[in-house]
Formats: structure tokens, sequence, C-alpha cells
């Protein structure tokens, strides 16, 4: 029997709900969030939290949420597949160069990422020249692709094969880690960019086009849902997973192009170990809890199951690490997807400055400046805590810390 270590948040009239908060903050708003979408009658048994929860655009990060029958679009959100990939390495602490800059810029190039605002100039996190391993890759996709734009046109005016092995803004990153033992890893963090970002934003439309024509009222019309037999459910239970592989695949190219430039950087053969984690974050499931079939969201959330292998990463200056679920079925087999952000952006970039953003990543090769401050670990939880918090999902497996960092 697994221990009970979440908080209980119950009320007559909705769903309960189970918050692995214990020793972390949790924000009202995010728990008023959390109480608004428990009071619809499609979730079923309870809403399982994360020690990483905050609040977030229609639906909670950090938060699982079990449906019958229907799905919630804004529940899943516009950044469909997001997740992780780690690799590990043969390579040792002693065997990497004393300065690291290099493998930076290595990686830099290698890979494209962040944003170029502005017309008449290349987005630099956008292929240019598509090369021949993502044309490749994208061929195996586009036939899917083709169909659910035959239904619905709009999807198909979004960067599709020019994101595809890219990495894009914001907590996406890249990164070159030593594990307890001081072995090498590289990870990774990004998911289906724009296109998914197109399909997720159109179908929250179209949800919510639903609900005014049902006139379903909700508490949020950010939860507005479809439901299974309606006009667009399958259709975008089809798109998101195809973003859910579109996502993957960019993880996996992303990941061989790391891989590519760190050897051209290190002049020490070196191979990559069977062990290599890919998992989403930001995605619907089709699972089976508490007596029904039902559509698992994980919404900043990992899927946990009993000797599934997950990764929960830090902030760009603290410990990450390779987990392996415990299948508490009280957290629908899922733990948290990261340390959780304990301050807006905007905020972050009020509070802090530049000097403090060098300080709290003292030892890592990154980019120090203006443009990342919002990214600053202590805009985050603290990690040790998180991992606390939900020490009945999961098991540490490596406890991973970055030496180089990529953001966008």
């Amino acid at each position: 029997m697994c221990e009970k270590n979440f908080n209980l948040i119950e009320n007559d009239n909705r769903t309960p709900i189970k918050a692995w908060t214990k020793g972390v903050p949790f924000e009202d708003k995010a728990q008023q969030q959390l109480e608004r979408i428990a009071s619809m009658n499609l979730v079923h048994s309870h809403i399982a939290v994360m020690p990483d929860v905050h609040m977030g655009k229609g639906a909670t990060i950090g938060s699982v949420i079990p449906s019958v029958e229907a799905v919630i679009p804004a529940a899943v959100g516009v950044d469909i597949g997001c997740g992780m990939v780690a690799t590990k390495t043969s390579l040792t602490a002693s065997q990497l160069p004393d300065n690291l800059v290099g493998i930076r810029h290595a990686f830099e190039a290698a890979i494209p990422h962040g944003r170029t605002v502005g017309r008449g100039r290349r987005d630099r996190g956008a292929w240019g020249n598509i090369p021949g391993l993502v044309a490749g890759e994208w061929q195996k996709l586009e036939a899917r692709f083709e169909r659910i734009c035959e239904k619905h046109p709009a999807i198909r005016k979004s960067n599709h094969v020019n994101h595809l092995g890219t990495m894009g803004t914001g907590n996406h990153f890249l990164e070159l880690c030593l594990d307890e033992h001081d072995g090498v890893w590289i990870m990774l963090h990004s998911g289906s960019r724009g296109v998914g970002n197109r399909i997720g934003s159109y179908f929250i439309e179209l949800a919510k086009k639903e609900m005014e024509r049902h006139q379903i009222h909700l508490p949020d019309m950010d939860l507005a849902y479809l439901s299974e037999g309606s006009e667009y459910f399958d259709d975008y239970v089809e798109a998101v997973e195809w973003a859910q592989d579109f996502a993957a695949k960019n993880r996996e190219i992303m990941m061989f192009n790391a891989i590519h430039a760190l050897r051209k950087e290190i002049p020490v053969a070196f191979e990559t170990a069977d062990l290599a984690v890919n998992c989403h974050h930001n995605y619907i499931s089709r699972e089976h809890h508490f007596g029904k079939d039902c559509y698992v969201t994980r919404k900043g959330a990992v899927r946990a199951e009993k000797g599934e292998l997950g990764i929960i990463p830090g902030s760009m200056g603290a410990r990450s690490f390779i987990v392996r679920g415990l299948g508490n079925p009280e957290s629908f087999n899922s733990c948290s997807h990261g340390a959780g952000r304990v301050m807006s952006r905007t905020k972050a970039k009020k509070v802090f400055n530049i000097q403090d953003q060098i300080a709290a990543t003292e030892g890592v090769e990154c980019r120090k400046d203006e443009a990342v401050i919002d990214e600053i670990p202590h805009a985050y939880k603290n990690i040790d805590q998180v991992m606390a918090a939900q020490r009945d999902l999961v098991e540490v497996v490596h406890t991973l810390k970055q030496v180089v960092c990529v953001k966008g």
C-alpha cells in the first residue's frame, strides 16, 4: 500500500483534488484554477496535482486530469507533446576540456534555437535550408499531417518541417550534464514547436465555439471541451497524437545532432549508452483508472508507471533527475515534470539582474545575459523539496548536474 503523501482538497460540489504539495509552495490562484476544473462533470475520480504545480492558461501546470468521453484542449495546451530526452555517453568528466565554451557554441550551431523577431530576417529558431535528416524524417510524418490538413486547412499555415529538430524559446534547453559517478549525459527539453502551437490554438477555439453553440456554461471558457461523438473530437485526438509523435521525433533529431556536435569537439571516441529516456509531459493518453477507461491529460506531468523511466529537470542552475516510476495509482501513475515556477517571467526580470544570474549559474557554461534572467533558478521551486514531496511517486536512478546549458 502506497503512503498517503498527498493533501486532500474536498468540496461537496466537485471532484476531490489530491495534491502532492507537502513542503512546497502552492499558490492560491493555482488551487482556485484546479477547483474550477474539479467542478466539471467530465472529470473522473479525482485530479492529481504534482509538486511543481503553478497556474497556467486554462488548466494548471503540474496537473493530471482524467476525463471520461471528453477532452479539454486547453488542458493539454499549445506545446503538445513537450517533453524531455536524455542519453548517457561513455565519457567521463575527466575527458571533457577544461573550457567548455567550445561545446556550448557547437551545440548552439548544431540546433536552431530561440526566435528572431522582425520581418525580412530568417528566424534563428528555424531551419533555412532543410537538412537531409530532417527532410527524411518529415516524410514519415507528412502523410498523416496532410490528412489532418485536408479537414482543417488552417493548420497547414504553420511552421512544421522547418521546426523539426529545433528547440524554441522559454524554458526549453539543451544541456551537458554529469551524473553522480561523473558520467557525461546529454539532456534536452522541447516539444512540437510551431505546428503544435497551431493545432492547440485552433482546437481550443473550436471547443469554445462548441460550448457557445450548445449553450454550455463553464467556470472558465478556457476549459471548453470536446465530447466523444461530437464533430471535432476525433479530429482533435488524431491531431494531438500526431503532434506528440512530431515532438518525440523533434527531440530525437536534436539529440542526434547534439551527439554529432559533441563528437567534433571531443578528441576522445565515445559511445552513447543503451540508457536513453524520451518522455512527454504535455499530452493525452488513453488509460484505465479506478474502474473506467478515460483520457488522461498530463499538463506538466510525466507518466510514472511502475518501473518506467522518466526525467525531472531542475532549473538551469540546479540538479536534475532520471527517475523510475513507482506506479502510484492515486497519482494516475504520474510525477512532476520539473521544479515548477514560483514567479512569472515578467516578475523575475523585475526582481533579478545579470549579477544575480551570474551567481546563480556559477560553474555552468551558459549565457549570462539579460535575455535569460526570466529563467534564473530563483524563479523556480527548490527541486530537492519537489523531489521530497513526491517520494511515493518515483525513485531516483541518477542525479545529474549541468555543466553546459543552451537556452532558447
